[in-house]
């Protein structure tokens, strides 16, 4: 949920000028988004059908939303951020206790192995539980503010991408108690490119469910019912090697299975399943970009029905 008030002097003030630093990138028709490297030539501005100099002009109103989300999400809380790494945990504990314990499941340093795909699999849930509302619940900034609408569910993404980094440190040390050292320049440029990826992917749900929950508001009760399934159908809890090769094409028809095991292959063993990167990469695309095309044509009718 988003301050309001303590908002609306920001964004007007982000709305009203670009920064120096976005003058200078256009002039020179070179644009860094992410890990992305664009090049705009004269009279080529839009690509897939939106505004990349719009896009430029508005990413500090991007920042700014990210930011009060991070800022206010535990205000007033005792123990802050330890908060977000607290519900992983615990999880890691029960499962442990209970398939690790009582039913003997046969996998090694398996609470390292729970928080290498709790961490990334937290970052997902929050994300796509909290998008069917961030149009609903921030209405009043809609109404009156003129502003990009997508900002807002790129900023819960954006939250929630931030805590996920934080989260790594405390899943290395998780990892350096099991004996794991899996720490090389690799391994930070895995993370970076899986980052990348898994915020792709995200970011095209939030988008979908976000834009469908104007006009179907059920779809937020849906969407808690869905994440929970998708959950025990995503080996998080178990690993993919003790699915039989005959079930194997389900895992890759569920677009969180092989980003999830990418993450735990990279923490667990610093490698990549190349299988799993290409398939998971195909799944973060075509997510993206429906994602993207649902909004663009459903964002003129939201005045209407929000």
């Amino acid at each position: 949920m988003l301050l309001i008030g303590s908002l609306v002097f920001p964004l007007k003030r982000v709305l009203k000028r670009p920064s120096s630093g976005i003058k200078n990138i256009l002039s020179g028709g070179k644009i860094w988004i992410g890990c992305l490297t664009c090049l705009i030539k004269p009279g080529m501005d839009m690509i897939f059908g939106f505004d990349i100099q719009k896009w430029l002009y508005y990413k500090d109103l991007i920042w700014v939303l990210t930011a009060k989300e991070v800022k206010i999400r535990y205000k007033s809380t005792i123990f802050g951020f330890l908060w977000s790494i607290a519900n992983p945990l615990c999880f890691a504990l029960v499962f442990f206790v209970a398939f690790k314990i009582f039913m003997r499941l046969q996998i090694p340093n398996y609470i390292a192995f729970l928080l290498s795909g709790l961490f990334p699999w937290q970052w997902f849930a929050n994300s796509v539980n909290t998008s069917p509302t961030v149009f609903v619940s921030n209405a009043s900034l809609i109404k009156k503010v003129k502003f990009p609408r997508i900002s807002l569910p790129l900023a819960v993404v954006g939250n929630n991408l931030v805590h996920f980094l934080l989260s790594i440190p405390v899943l290395i040390v998780v990892l350096i108690a099991h004996k794991i050292y899996p720490f090389s320049f690799k391994w930070i440029i895995g993370i970076i490119f899986l980052s990348f990826l898994t915020s792709l992917m995200i970011i095209g749900f939030s988008l979908i469910i976000s834009s469908l929950n104007l006009f179907f508001r059920d779809l937020e009760h849906i969407t808690m019912i869905l994440t929970n399934l998708v959950f025990y159908c995503t080996p998080i809890i178990y690993s993919e090697t003790m699915i039989p090769q005959r079930f194997r094409v389900f895992l890759f028809l569920n677009p969180l299975s092989p980003i999830i095991i990418s993450w735990q292959k990279l923490f667990m063993e610093d490698a990549f399943s190349a299988e799993m990167v290409l398939v998971g990469s195909i799944w973060a695309l075509i997510v993206f970009f429906l994602g993207f095309v649902v909004y663009k044509n459903l964002e003129p009718k939201f005045a209407e029905v929000i």
